[in-house]
């Protein structure tokens, strides 16, 4: 049963508790100066392996909790709906970044930690070649990200058309991040993590491959500078639901940075 510990560790709210939050309160539990805040989950018995101490039921109540940073694991909606809230109360990590095509949210958001002096955090998610993204003086020209995933591995509940009806290889979608966000926000979140950091979600190209063939999933990153500089990268990873496998250690690993732990040998600055 996972319950609070020390009121000197740093103490972490988890909003949802599906294959990834489970993951990451598994962790905190294990690991040393963190502990739980609480869990919210619509659902008690989807997390009843915690304790009713730590179980958070009402989720207008995180500030009784007094969390240090609250990571959301669950859907876009809590950040539109309580992200400011959040912010003003302690640091924010939400992992459902399409939530953050919102030009408005996002200024509200910024404007909420500024007035508070708390932070909202951007997860690394599955993007490789982040760090190239954002350390160059002039910002990259033209970004496309391509997702490459079996249709079992696709949500499609907010388009027309279901996995069963992708037979063969076929690109569903191609065009802005800002749009195929609001398409496919369960599956993109790493496309919008790649917009932030680069050319905007209006004009970062995004393009989603549903492919029967796949066993795993492939992500390309694929950025233009106007000086002729070119960068590739190519990921491909198990897949569980709608989210790689390497899902639980990219969170893991943007929670012990935003937080200040050492995430090594070697840091990453």
């Amino acid at each position: 049963m996972l319950d609070l510990k020390s009121s000197r560790d740093i103490r972490i709210g988890l909003i949802g508790y599906g294959y990834i939050a489970q993951n990451l309160a598994q962790r905190i539990g294990a690991e040393p100066g963190m502990g739980l805040a609480f869990v919210h989950t619509r659902r008690r018995a989807q997390a009843a392996d915690i304790s009713d101490g730590v179980f958070l039921d009402d989720i207008s109540g995180t500030e009784e909790r007094a969390a240090d940073i609250i990571v959301e694991a669950a859907h876009p909606c809590f950040t539109v709906e309580h992200g400011e809230t959040f912010l003003g109360q302690c640091d924010y990590l939400p992992l459902s970044t399409g939530a953050l095509i919102d030009n408005d949210l996002c200024r509200r958001l910024s404007q909420t930690a500024k007035a508070h002096g708390t932070r909202l955090f951007l997860a690394a998610g599955a993007l490789a070649g982040g760090e190239e993204m954002v350390k160059r003086s002039k910002p990259w020209e033209r970004v496309c990200i391509t997702f490459r995933k079996h249709p079992r591995n696709i949500d499609f509940s907010d388009v027309a058309f279901a996995a069963e009806d992708v037979t063969d290889a076929r690109t569903i979608f191609e065009g802005p991040v800002r749009e195929i966000a609001a398409c496919y926000p369960r599956n993109v979140n790493t496309m919008v993590t790649g917009a932030l950091l680069s050319t905007g979600v209006d004009a970062c190209e995004g393009v989603l491959i549903a492919d029967p063939s796949l066993d795993h999933a492939v992500a390309i990153v694929e950025a233009w500078g106007s000086d002729g500089s070119y960068l590739r990268t190519e990921k491909r990873q198990p897949v569980k639901g709608v989210s790689g496998t390497e899902m639980v250690d990219s969170a893991w690993f943007s929670l012990k940075r935003a937080v200040g732990q050492s995430t090594g040998t070697f840091e990453l600055v």
